[in-house]
């Protein structure tokens, strides 16, 4: 852990002294305090959601081509002393060019990129992945983008087992329109994985603003390659802007498990947002329900 904090510091240092390559530095810090409790009775804990920083860029090649990359890590705030504080995001190198972009190396797949920005509750307790399947990051992968028609694009990720007696997996998206929401109103996608993490799935989702309302809903279908046992479930979410305050409210289920979770963000910067949610799950006899209370601040940088 020492020696991969040193040289993602030289990495850093590096930015400065070498000014002719385009280089951006990112990151994310997101902190909350929680009352939780899991079946076992109730306790408080600080998390960190998913905090982050990387380095990512581009130059401009011959022929029409422009290599890309980033490296990103994930940072625990909230555990500096713990063995793996930093650890391995999104990290590729790629080309783009009139064909679209490659990208090769660890990469989120087509299914877990197809939700765009749907997940309200996102990095936090009632992520989409505490139900579901197919939230994966996918090493030895290679990921590509088509270039995008009218609105319309795709994205393929073709996975590399690494092993004899393994078997290569895909994932697959076709998407429509600006999942920022900021060039269009709608965002739609349908995405597939096969031999993905153990796991076929399928998912369809939607997003759009309606009358100052984000609406959101997706359907997913999985399947446990060893096992057989299928399982679906659906989504539903809204949120809406009051000012500098906006409030969200997310439904989710798999069967017999479901999550409800109501929150309030509040814009108090330019990039720094208070927040506050609670989330309850209420899972079959398997396993305990649980819930989480939590306040927190999120800075982009």
């Amino acid at each position: 852990m020492k020696k991969t904090a040193i040289a993602v510091a030289l990495v850093l240092a590096g930015v400065t002294t070498v000014q002719a390559d385009p280089v951006t530095v990112y990151g994310q810090l997101n902190v909350s305090a929680q009352s939780s409790d899991e079946g076992d009775g109730r306790f408080s804990e600080l998390k960190s959601n998913a905090s982050r920083f990387g380095l990512k860029g581009d130059f401009v090649l011959e022929h029409g081509l422009t290599l890309v990359y980033q490296l990103e890590w994930a940072v625990d705030l909230a555990d500096v002393g713990g063995s793996e504080n930093i650890t391995s995001r999104n990290q590729y190198v790629g080309l783009r060019g009139n064909f679209g972009e490659v990208r090769l190396g660890r990469h989120d797949t087509a299914l877990k990129d197809a939700q765009g920005k749907i997940d309200l509750f996102n990095d936090y307790e009632a992520d989409v992945k505490a139900l579901w399947r197919g939230e994966v990051r996918a090493s030895d992968s290679v990921t590509y983008y088509t270039p995008t028609f009218n609105g319309f694009g795709a994205q393929i990720t073709y996975v590399m087992e690494d092993a004899a007696d393994a078997e290569d997996a895909l994932s697959a998206s076709v998407y429509y329109g600006d999942e920022n929401l900021k060039d269009s109103h709608f965002y739609a996608a349908v995405a597939m994985d096969s031999e993905v993490a153990g796991y076929d799935a399928m998912r369809a989702q939607a997003q759009g603003k309606l009358a100052g309302f984000k609406l959101g809903a997706m359907y997913h279908t999985q399947e446990n390659i060893v096992s057989g046992v299928e399982q679906d479930g659906w989504l539903l979410n809204a949120a809406y802007p009051l000012g500098k305050t906006e409030l969200k409210a997310q439904y989710q289920t798999l069967e017999d498990d479901d999550a409800v979770s109501v929150g309030v963000d509040y814009k108090a910067g330019k990039n720094t947002t208070l927040f506050a949610w609670y989330s309850s799950f209420n899972l079959d006899v398997t396993a305990p329900d649980r819930d989480y209370l939590a306040v927190g601040i999120k800075h982009k940088f």
